[in-house]
C-alpha cells in the first residue's frame, strides 16, 4: 500500500467516524492527498495542504488534519477549509463546493510564521501566550456521556470519543 493509499484510508475512516464524507471531486481529492502526504514527509505530520505550516508542530497543531476548524466549517459551510471533509449535502451535490473564509485566527498564523523565521524548533520551549485575543469567546464544553472536554466557541457537532451529538455537551465551568 502506498503512502497516498494509506492517507486516503485514514481520511475515509475519520470521515466515517465523524459522520462526514470525503471530497466528491476526485481531482481535488487527489491533490489534497498529495499535499497531506508531502506535508507528512516534510514536517512529520499531515498539516492542512491549503495552509502554510511552520514546521513547528506546537504552532501547527491546530492545522494538523483533521484540523481544529473542520467541525465548525462543515457545520456552517458544508465543507472544511480545504474541501477534504464535506457534509452529506455537499457530497450529494458537489456544485455546492466553493471557497469558504479562513477560520484560523491571523495571530496564530503570524506566531507560527515568526517561529519558522526565528528557527524555533520543538526542542525549545514554546509558549502559547498571546496567541488568542481577549475578544475570543472560547468556552469549555463537556460531553455528558463520556466526559470529553473541548475548548472552543461552540460544542463539537460530534464527540470524537463516544460519538454523542452536540446537544449532549454542556458548558463546563468547574475547574476545581
Amino acid at each position: 500500500m502506498t503512502d497516498k493509499e494509506e492517507m486516503l484510508e485514514y481520511v475515509k475512516r475519520d470521515a466515517e467516524d465523524n459522520d462526514y464524507y470525503v471530497c466528491p471531486d476526485e481531482e481535488l481529492l487527489d491533490d489534497l492527498l498529495d499535499g497531506l502526504v508531502k506535508n507528512a514527509e516534510r514536517y512529520g505530520y499531515p498539516s492542512c495542504p491549503c495552509r502554510e505550516a511552520s514546521g513547528v508542530k506546537t504552532y501547527d497543531s491546530d492545522i494538523i488534519c483533521p484540523c481544529e476548524y473542520r467541525d465548525a466549517d462543515v457545520e456552517e459551510f458544508g465543507m472544511c477549509y480545504c474541501g477534504l471533509f464535506v457534509s452529506k449535502e455537499v457530497a450529494d451535490d458537489p456544485s455546492k463546493m466553493e471557497p469558504i473564509p479562513e477560520r484560523r485566527p491571523p495571530e496564530v498564523t503570524e506566531a507560527a510564521m515568526e517561529a519558522k523565521e526565528e528557527g524555533i524548533s520543538e526542542e525549545k520551549k514554546v509558549s502559547g501566550a498571546g496567541l488568542m485575543s481577549d475578544e475570543e469567546d472560547v468556552k469549555i464544553w463537556r460531553c455528558t456521556v463520556c466526559g470529553y472536554l473541548a475548548a472552543r466557541e461552540d460544542p463539537p457537532p460530534v464527540c470524537p470519543i463516544c460519538k454523542a451529538k452536540a446537544e449532549r455537551f454542556e458548558e463546563f465551568e468547574d475547574f476545581g
